[in-house]
């Protein structure tokens, strides 16, 4: 969809398909219509292993008779008529969903934006080879480093286009390049490896390679001679890479279609203290080139900027139709589509950061562990019990003494949330964007 003509015939389909649907019988209907093409390079060893390269489109048609909803997909679309008559034919034997439908029409967005989210530049395979070769270099480098676990370098864009049957058409585009380098120290049984990577919409706001292999190598070496821990409860760090997944498990929480189901630990607690006070997490779907930025929702919804946690006080839920009709709430525009369905998500999250640096959060704290890497996905959504396997630093005296590994750290979010500071360290770069964070009353158990 990188020119004008392509657009028109996305666009084309989506709205054959709508009509396709109205015709067999539907009473309301929406099509997605999605192309896209990737390139990936993975090298090893300063040689390359493998280069890919795809094409594709994919279409899928949703349809309701009353409340009976249906979707079907395809990626190859040789007749939208026997496709909306297949969805029809299954919308008519499935049971009804009380709070099915299309969005409000008030609701549908009347002027998308442009949210600078393509890359006018088209990335060749050698600057892809170039980039991951220049990543494993620089790792191979670090004293230490025993042998290369392999680079790889990706770029893609995809265009969107979203038709409905009450008048809706909107499309957008985006790109995003990634790398990664993977460095491995030690030898035979003492081994250890460690990995660094970067991923951004415009190439030239990647990250220097060198950079990026070298951090590798020096996150790898320094996990060599891990140690094991005696069961403690002491203060816990996550550096950004792992507090990354404390905000998802939040944001999994909130989650209106959860909080319909009575399946989320946080199902009672709007408009009370979930975070510390003086923490804001926010949510923005029109973040200048966000790993998450769309002009609108899943359903043609307009979306705009929520403050999820406002001194540490939850605001809102994350909320689909769907999911705003069972609960009796209006809808915030958080429609996001998987495959053929439609739930509630999240687009750029971000915890705000705090005051004061990870090197004085140590130095306060004195005695703690530092949380690098996460194993595992222990972080049960409906009680809130937290358990994740992890390795990490020790720190002694505020600061780091020695590495420790097959360790378990548990407790329950809710208490984690009320419990969690935010350091100053904001990395900003990805969907979801956090600082490291403190979090008090952890268990930790080791040997």
């Amino acid at each position: 969809m990188t020119d004008v003509k392509a657009k028109s015939q996305l666009e084309e389909h989506a709205l054959r398909l709508v009509e396709a649907a109205q015709k067999a019988g539907a009473d309301a209907a929406d099509a997605v219509a999605v192309t896209g093409s990737a390139l990936g390079v993975q090298v090893r060893e300063g040689k390359v292993e493998a280069t890919d390269r795809s094409e594709g489109e994919d279409f899928t048609l949703r349809v309701f008779l009353g409340k009976q909803v249906a979707s079907v997909s395809t990626n190859a679309l040789e007749s939208p008529e026997s496709l909306a008559e297949r969805a029809v034919a299954m919308a008519r034997v499935v049971p009804e969903d009380p709070f099915a439908g299309l969005a409000e029409p008030e609701r549908l967005l009347k002027d998308i934006p442009s949210l600078d989210l393509k890359d006018p530049r088209d990335v060749t395979v050698d600057e892809l080879t170039q980039l991951a070769l220049e990543a494993e270099a620089a790792g191979l480098a670090v004293d230490g480093v025993t042998k290369s676990g392999g680079a790889g370098a990706g770029w893609g864009t995809s265009g969107l286009v979203l038709a409905t049957s009450h008048g809706f058409l909107g499309a957008y585009e985006r790109s995003r390049t990634s790398f990664s380098m993977t460095a491995v120290a030690g030898d035979g049984t003492a081994m250890e490896r460690d990995y660094e990577f970067d991923s951004r919409t415009y190439w030239e706001e990647l990250s220097v390679a060198e950079d990026v292999g070298r951090l590798a190598g020096q996150r790898a070496v320094r996990r060599l001679n891990p140690r094991k821990v005696s069961t403690t409860q002491v203060p816990v760090i996550y550096e950004p890479r792992t507090a990354r997944s404390l905000l998802g498990h939040f944001a999994g929480a909130i989650n209106g279609a959860s909080i319909a189901r009575g399946t989320s630990f946080l199902k009672n607690f709007m408009d009370k203290q979930v975070f510390a006070r003086g923490i804001t997490i926010t949510d923005d779907p029109h973040k200048p080139r966000g790993g998450a930025t769309m002009p609108f929702d899943a359903e043609g919804a307009g979306a705009e900027l929520l403050t999820l946690i406002e001194d540490g006080v939850l605001q809102t839920w994350l909320l689909d139709g769907a999911a705003a009709r069972e609960l009796g709430l209006t809808p915030n525009g958080r429609a996001r589509r998987s495959g053929s369905t439609t739930s509630p998500g999240a687009t750029n999250l971000t915890l705000q950061p705090g005051s004061t640096t990870p090197e004085e959060m140590m130095k306060d704290i004195g005695t703690g562990l530092l949380v690098t890497d996460l194993i595992g996905h222990g972080a049960n959504g409906i009680t809130g019990d937290y358990s994740r396997g992890a390795s990490g630093f020790w720190i002694e005296n505020g600061e780091l003494a020695y590495p420790v590994s097959e360790i378990t750290i548990a407790g329950n979010m809710k208490d984690m949330f009320l419990n969690l500071t935010p350091a100053s360290d904001l990395d900003d770069r990805y969907a979801v964007a956090t600082p490291s964070v403190r979090v008090e009353g952890l268990t930790i158990a080791g040997s």
